[in-house]
């Protein structure tokens, strides 16, 4: 089945299929002709073909894995090879990445992280390695895009089972926590209860139906994240919903997702539920190293009062929920993410991102 990357096996679950169809997305959208790209976390190859369609130049794959790179090497070397590349064993949140690189085409124009972002944000010190990484590759004007959990919606939907359940007083023992978040196509289990969000190593075990085992993950914390790219250089751009980035480029990206499953979009190129739910775990996120020559500088959102991003207001604050309900579209979904301009609720100040509209805030002008 041909899926616009590649040959997509209908054997593969829906939700893998989905990521695919994703990755594919921002490939298109992001790569150009030529374009020189370092692909952290590159897995076992399986963007490869994404890549050649996207006709780049020159492509550097970084893993902590060995199988990893052996895997990303030998798919690239069984295809036709517009390209140039470099593999490269190396963890980008422990290893200086440039001091390995330097003989390896960086500085490139695209870096990506299209699947493992998560595992920097087992602890501060990875998560800044990491983005002061992406930095020294990237060109002035360059971009660091990928996927990633949406975290904002993961830990609401956890907090309202929380909430839930105190307000039933159904007697649960003191120590007994809802922790699972269920749905047709996953089960997300968190260890232990916790009233705030914490910054790094909140961890939770995610398992899709099909799956025999669970995969263990760290929440982004979405402000931290962008607090830490800015400190590396980076200037924040988007953080989407999967849901929302496929409605805002529906005209493009409808018939590439046909080509990836025929149950997963309805006639009119909407969302069908269980694809939306799907889709709805994951968001993308978009930073550019600004060229000060080129580009005017992208501005890093500010509260409303004017005052730039603190950690103690993300720590001060809950990620609860206050008072304010989901909407439903017409297909019978919860919408999760729109766009990222709401008004900012006094104490709701402890997210950013895709997830409920009442726990996001805008950017003023």
């Amino acid at each position: 089945m041909m899926g616009g990357g590649g040959i997509i096996s209908s054997s593969l679950p829906a939700h893998q299929r989905l990521h695919e169809f994703a990755k594919t997305a921002l490939i298109k959208i992001f790569a150009s002709p030529y374009a020189k790209v370092c692909d952290l976390y590159c897995g076992s190859g399986s963007d490869t073909d994404k890549w050649y369609d996207a006709q780049i130049g020159h492509y550097i794959g970084i893993d902590s894995s060995s199988s990893s790179i052996s895997e990303t090497r030998e798919m690239w070397e069984s295809q036709p090879k517009p390209y140039t590349a470099e593999f490269c064993e190396l963890n980008p949140c422990v290893d200086n990445l440039e001091m390995y690189l330097q003989d390896k085409g960086i500085p490139v124009d695209i870096v990506c992280c299209l699947q493992h972002l998560q595992l920097c944000f087992e602890t501060e010190d990875k998560a800044r390695t990491l983005l002061h990484n992406v930095s020294t590759l990237l060109k002035p004007g360059g971009y660091f895009f990928g996927i990633t959990a949406d975290s904002s919606t993961i830990w609401t939907k956890y907090q309202k089972n929380v909430e839930a359940s105190h307000n039933k007083g159904i007697g649960l023992k003191p120590t007994t926590v809802p922790n699972c978040i269920r749905s047709e196509n996953y089960i997300i289990t968190f260890d232990v209860e916790e009233e705030k969000f914490p910054l790094f190593g909140k961890k939770y075990q995610l398992k899709f139906v099909n799956d025999i085992s669970s995969e263990t993950h760290s929440l982004v914390h979405f402000p931290s994240l962008i607090r830490l790219a800015r400190e590396a250089g980076l200037e924040y751009v988007e953080i989407q919903n999967l849901t929302e980035f496929y409605d805002d480029n529906r005209a493009i990206l409808a018939g590439i997702l046909h080509g990836y499953g025929p149950n997963f979009v309805d006639p009119r190129g909407r969302l069908l539920p269980r694809s939306f739910d799907a889709l709805g775990l994951y968001a993308t996120f978009v930073f550019q190293k600004p060229d000060p020559d080129i580009v005017p500088p992208i501005t890093t959102p500010l509260f409303q009062d004017g005052n730039p991003i603190q950690d103690e207001d993300w720590m001060a604050s809950s990620w609860r929920q206050h008072g304010s309900s989901l909407d439903e579209d017409r297909t019978g979904h919860t919408e999760t993410a729109l766009n990222i301009n709401p008004p900012i609720v006094e104490h709701d100040k402890g997210i950013l991102g895709p997830g409920p509209p009442d726990l996001r805030f805008s950017e003023p002008f």
